[in-house]
Parts: C-alpha cells; sequence; structure tokens
C-alpha cells in the first residue's frame, strides 16, 4: 500500500480482526460431523476461516464446515500457535458435502471465484503471513487433476489480472479449530473485522453463485 490513509484503514481492520477479537485461551476443538454416511470431504485454505466457513456453508450440498488448521507439521495446533507463523499450517476449512447435490468442481469454482483471491500471495486482504496463503487440498489423483485444469482455465482466461498463486497440496490431516471459532460470522455480525472483511467475502459469493444457495439465503 502506497497510500498512507490505505495503510491506516488496513491497520485498524487488522486491529478488529481475528488475533484482537478471538479468546486468547484455548478451548475444545470443534468435532466432526456425527453422520457422515454418504458424505464427501474437501478441504480449502483461502485465509480467515470465518469467511470461508460461512461461504461454503451457504452453498446448497454442504451439510457441514468445520474451521481449521492444515497443511502444517504441528499437531493439534492452538489458534495462538498457528499465528507464529512456525506450524506449516494454514486457516482452513473442511468441507463435508453431498456429491449427489453438489460437485467437486463446483467446490472448486466457489473457491476460486467467490471465497477468497488466490492471486495473493501469503496474504488475504488486511491478513498477512502463511497461516492465510491459498491452498486446495487434494485427496485423489482425479482431484488434483481438477484443481490444475480449473487453475489453467482461469490463467487463459485471465479471469484475474494476475496469476494464481493457489498451492496444490496433497491433504494429510486436518485439525479443527477451537469451538469459538466455529460459525465465528454468524454469531458475531456486528464484529468490525467481519463487517469490513468477511460480510464483503461473502456478499461477492452470493452475487457470483446466485443459483448455487440454499433456499432462504438473500442475495
Amino acid at each position: 500500500m502506497h497510500h498512507l490513509k490505505i495503510l491506516l484503514a488496513a491497520l485498524l481492520i487488522l486491529a478488529l480482526g481475528p488475533a484482537a477479537t478471538a479468546q486468547i485461551t484455548r478451548s475444545t476443538a470443534a468435532p466432526a460431523p456425527a453422520n457422515l454416511t454418504g458424505l464427501a470431504v474437501a478441504t480449502f485454505a483461502g485465509g480467515c476461516f470465518w469467511s470461508c466457513e460461512e461461504t461454503f456453508e451457504e452453498l446448497r450440498g454442504v451439510r457441514e464446515v468445520v474451521s481449521g488448521y492444515a497443511g502444517g507439521t504441528v499437531k493439534n495446533p492452538t489458534y495462538e500457535q498457528v499465528g507464529t507463523e512456525k506450524t506449516g499450517h494454514a486457516e482452513s476449512v473442511q468441507v463435508y458435502y453431498d456429491p449427489r447435490q453438489v460437485s467437486y468442481q463446483t467446490l472448486l469454482d466457489v473457491f476460486f471465484l467467490g471465497a477468497h483471491n488466490p492471486t495473493e500471495l501469503n496474504y488475504q486482504g488486511p491478513d498477512h503471513g502463511p497461516q492465510y496463503r491459498s491452498v486446495a487440498f487434494y485427496r485423489t489423483p482425479q482431484e488434483k487433476q481438477l484443481i490444475l485444469a480449473t487453475i489453467q482455465r482461469l490463467n487463459a482466461t485471465k479471469h484475474y489480472a494476475a496469476p494464481i498463486v493457489t498451492q496444490v497440496t496433497a491433504f494429510t490431516e486436518f485439525w479443527p479449530a477451537e469451538s469459538y471459532h466455529q460459525g465465528y460470522m454468524r454469531l458475531h455480525p456486528d464484529n468490525g473485522y467481519i463487517q469490513h472483511v468477511s460480510q464483503p467475502k461473502v456478499e461477492k459469493f452470493r452475487k457470483a453463485f446466485p443459483d448455487k444457495l440454499k433456499s432462504g439465503k438473500a442475495l
């Protein structure tokens, strides 16, 4: 940022962000859905997990979304540990979905076109650091192929002015985040970070995928 006012505005949003508003102590991590029958699972990292979680929660065919950490080496990390940038983890979301209602390709389209900006390297908006990097985790060779094909298509059509920098990484393990992070955007609509950073991202998704929303979701 080259303009002082823009810099000061970004710093103000950061002050209202996750590090300033989240609890300091770790609470019980959120569990996976109790009934996984008929569901598939996908994992993505696209900046702060608050807005990513809400974006996928509003997608028709998605049963549940859990915020957490993936891509690193530390087992059962805390939010504070991930924030030190020493764990290798990125803030991520684990999406449990019904493949009969929504395809993996649709999840990729939402991830790359509606959930975040995949051209930003190690940051998303005011949030900076490798824990906010963009990652598409694949579980099968077919998923990897779809991810790479999607990136190639978007780069070729120049959907974004800059090339996509999303990491394409084999999934290893997902650690659910502390319970107070789960559903954070819905529980704290008046939070300054939610209003200035998260809400605009979710509104972008709603406008880009109006026909993919669960019933009752407002545009």
